[in-house]
């Protein structure tokens, strides 16, 4: 890690120098990805295959609260969202930098559990920390670059390239965490008693790094599946699979014209405490479940016929519709675009409105 910039907040105790060395009990100098580690002005790595690439920030008071999340959790959640993301490209987790912006409260048992939650994740998948930087600043700022590799044998997966036909799937839980950020807003830590598995989804989401491995196997010798992680919710995330707003590169969507969706999503596939949670607050389970953010539940479609075998190998994988031609989702017959509180997450819509 480099010399940080200027800092506007006192660490008291804490030296760039006390922060490098409680950074270094947690994480390992090598790796198997690496030709030349941290402690350089860069990185090196070791090349002859194709990398996937993902960045995210993870900023105090937009993405968690210290109020209610540990610093194990603080420190796991920032590394996870990105896993998921390679989960999503059906990429195997090699390496990871680190950016830090630490603010003055900051002290050295702090950092140690926050390290101790990252690099629990980072051994469970064999990801080495390459290096990073180091700032002082107003609120606790994290931002994290991951990069994996492709499965052998295997391809990346993009969103794009689903056809009229295929079966749409998940794989992992919807709505849940989003009945965990809201019991945790307003109860704080005390909702776990209430809502242990909707907390846990929110505090401490599970990749589907293994799925995303091998729907990407099962793509080597097929028509890839389509996939993505659910990180804004299905009513944004769907369209983005089905390249209906305008995100999708040229090589990751061929134009087969405009293509739609016919969900079917019973309450029987809900976790119990998505619908408890809102029965008990009035609220239609179906909807919330779509609705949910934070998932890291991966998305996809595949051909029919590809999706026996995938039940067989990947146990949580669920069917929950099918794509279809002429545009327009619908879920449980009722079209989703008729409902003006069916939006699901945006960073950037107006502040204090419902994500």
């Amino acid at each position: 890690m480099v010399p940080p910039h200027a800092s506007p907040a006192s660490h008291g105790s804490l030296s760039e120098d006390g922060i490098l060395a409680c950074l270094g009990r947690h994480f390992p100098q090598t790796g198997p990805s690496l030709l030349l580690g941290r402690g350089d002005d860069c990185a090196v790595l070791r090349g002859g295959k194709p990398l996937a690439v993902s960045s995210d920030l993870f900023l105090e008071d937009v993405h968690f609260r210290r109020s209610y999340f540990t610093p194990e959790e603080t420190g796991y959640k920032a590394l996870a969202v990105n896993v998921s993301d390679l989960a999503a490209c059906g990429a195997r987790p090699a390496a990871f930098t680190l950016c830090l912006g630490l603010p003055g409260w900051v002290d050295e048992p702090w950092l140690d559990a926050f390290f101790s939650g990252m690099a629990g994740l980072a051994k469970q998948h064999n990801m080495v920390l390459a290096g990073g930087d180091l700032s002082g600043c107003e609120r606790l700022h994290i931002s994290v670059t991951v990069w994996g590799e492709p499965a052998d044998p295997g391809t990346f997966l993009v969103r794009g390239g689903s056809m009229p036909g295929d079966v749409l799937f998940v794989v992992g839980r919807l709505g849940l965490a989003r009945v965990g950020l809201k019991a945790l807003e307003a109860q704080g830590r005390a909702a776990l008693d209430l809502w242990p598995a909707a907390c846990a989804a929110h505090l401490h989401p599970e990749p589907q790094v293994d799925a995303g491995l091998m729907l990407a196997r099962a793509g080597f010798n097929a028509r890839p599946p389509a996939l993505m992680d659910v990180s804004d919710g299905i009513m944004r995330d769907l369209p983005r699979l089905l390249g209906l707003t305008g995100e999708l590169s040229a090589a990751g969507q061929v134009s087969r014209g405009s293509l739609g969706a016919e969900i079917m999503l019973a309450r029987g596939q809900l976790h119990p405490e998505v619908v408890g949670y809102a029965e008990t607050n009035g609220k239609n389970p179906v909807h919330e479940a779509l609705l949910g953010g934070e998932d890291y539940a991966l998305l996809g479609s595949c051909a029919p016929d590809m999706l026996p075998p995938l039940h067989a190998a990947i146990p949580r994988l669920t069917s929950i519709g099918v794509v279809t031609a002429g545009g327009g989702i619908v879920c449980n017959n009722e079209p989703l675009d008729t409902l003006a509180d069916m939006r699901g997450f945006d960073h950037f819509e107006r502040k204090g409105q419902e994500a």
